[in-house]
């Protein structure tokens, strides 16, 4: 419904653990789901210059299939924007400009950026991994 409103939308790949009656639980589930969703935004996004369509994850192999797919279908690279997180894996998001995305990073402020941030790593302990990774390369 949105689509056919020319809606901007930011489909987000979040670390959330969902209990299984609302959300898909595993990898492969999830993955399928975002590229399916991404695919049928970004052909609606081609022929309609009021939609924009951005990918919200650090998953860049998911970003490189789905722009792959699109490729294949006649959806060009630039419908396909990326938003990740400020300090998480900032080569990567490098990278994915290089190669002709447009991306953005994103960042919290305002005096709710702690809790926000406190919940996103509390709501997946692999999160906390993730963060660790990431700022120590």
């Amino acid at each position: 419904k949105l689509v056919g409103l020319g809606a901007s939308i930011r489909l987000v790949k979040g670390a959330y653990d969902e209990p299984k009656g609302v959300a898909f639980r595993t990898r492969s589930e999830v993955d399928g789901s975002y590229q399916a969703l991404s695919l049928m935004i970004g052909a609606a996004a081609a022929r309609d210059p009021r939609v924009r369509l951005v990918l919200g994850t650090h998953d860049s192999a998911l970003v490189e299939r789905i722009a792959a797919f699109g490729a294949a279908t006649g959806i060009p690279r630039s419908v396909f924007g990326v938003a990740m997180l400020y300090g998480i894996r900032a080569k990567e998001a490098a990278r994915l400009a290089a190669a002709g995305y447009a991306v953005r990073t994103l960042i919290a402020y305002g005096e709710f950026w702690y809790p926000w941030y406190m919940r996103r790593l509390a709501e997946r302990p692999a999160n906390v991994f993730f963060l660790a990774r990431n700022l120590l390369r």
